[in-house]
């Protein structure tokens, strides 16, 4: 059986062409990338990757390289659930979230790319198969674009195809965030599915406060509307504000996704790909999710996440992320009357343009 010869991690600061903003992180003008390449005793390879919103990623690639790398050569590559587990206790003692599950993440994505290609199948396939179109929205990083930008970003996706749009809220002034939001609702029609995302703004109290004044506009959810360590502020969130609720993009594991799902803090569970511990992970949430009868939705990496969701029954919307990496991938994420299509290349099908990210490298 081919075992695993190496694993190589680099980090690229790469630049966003439009200066995004939300109500946490601020003003955002570069992302950070983490790729991780693995290959195996028989010449095989495949690439996985985690991204930061600008800080952490040295802490992450020197994980790959230094902590997890060494560890891995002679392992068998095919057995991703046991490389998976000895990742995860090579790191429990210091980890258990942060650097430590994205680090694992790349690794993952880049074993499952290993894998199918080896097989020569699309990923999705592996996983299962469902069906390779998935619903998916515009995810926009927007807070603070004026009401003419926002509403101008809005009809550049439906010129894309995209049919559901995502919008950030968590202004000063909820009146602030209320008039965004009905100017949006006025702009697509009474029908068209619109998320809003707050970014942890809020308290508890603030966030049933705030889905209480939006749900006449009738969001599809109101996503991350406090921090995701609240567990029992989630579940009153769900019980008196009047919204279906996504969180979990800031879930580093299985275990937070169960204890949110059991306290009835979530409507839609949001596993993020390169943050969860990679496909290895994704899967594990999505059928918890499907278990507990919750459809599961996504955040990021959406050329990875679309293989995932296109293999799951109970998939809802997959979320085209700000953080776009077209100009630096031979084949951009095709969206189609509202849905993105899971490729079939084999494996996840992300070729990188490694000579275009050179001069990006840290």
């Amino acid at each position: 059986m081919n075992t695993i010869a190496s694993v190589r991690a680099d980090l690229y600061r790469i630049p966003l062409p439009v200066t995004l903003s939300d109500s946490t992180h601020g003003t955002l003008t570069h992302f950070e990338l983490v790729t991780a390449r693995v290959t195996d005793s028989a010449g095989g390879d495949g690439c996985g990757y985690t991204y930061t919103v600008g800080a952490n990623g040295r802490a992450i690639a020197a994980t790959i390289a230094h902590d997890l790398a060494p560890g891995l050569v002679g392992e068998r590559a095919d057995l991703i659930e046991a490389v998976w587990q000895k990742m995860w206790w090579r790191l429990h003692y210091g980890g258990r979230g942060g650097a430590a599950t994205m680090a694992i993440a790349a690794i993952d994505i880049a074993l499952w790319d290993l894998k199918a290609r080896g097989f020569g199948v699309p990923l999705w396939t592996l996983l299962g198969g469902f069906d390779a179109r998935v619903p998916c929205y515009a995810g926009g990083i927007d807070l603070w674009f004026t009401e003419e930008a926002l509403l101008a970003q809005t009809d550049a996706n439906l010129a894309k195809g995209f049919r559901a749009i995502k919008m950030k809220v968590g202004r000063p002034r909820l009146s602030e965030d209320v008039a965004r939001v009905a100017a949006m609702r006025a702009h697509l029609g009474a029908d068209f599915p619109l998320m809003v995302d707050a970014n942890m703004r809020w308290s508890a109290d603030e966030a049933i406060r705030a889905a209480r004044a939006l749900a006449p506009l009738q969001p599809v959810w109101l996503e991350e509307p406090t921090i995701p360590d609240d567990i029992a502020g989630h579940a009153r969130i769900v019980r008196d504000g009047g919204l279906p609720v996504a969180t979990g993009e800031n879930f580093h594991t299985l275990s937070e996704f169960q204890n949110m799902i059991a306290a009835g803090g979530v409507t839609f569970p949001e596993p993020d790909v390169t943050v969860v511990g990679g496909v290895t992970g994704f899967m594990k949430v999505a059928r918890l999710a499907e278990a507990a009868n919750l459809p599961v939705t996504s955040h990021g990496a959406h050329d990875i996440t679309v293989h995932c969701l296109a293999a799951c029954p109970n998939r809802s919307y997959l979320e085209a992320h700000g953080f776009g990496l077209d100009q630096y991938i031979a084949h951009p994420l095709a969206i189609a009357e509202g849905c993105a299509v899971a490729p079939d290349r084999p494996g996840h099908g992300v070729e990188f343009d490694w000579k275009g990210l050179e001069a990006l490298r840290v």
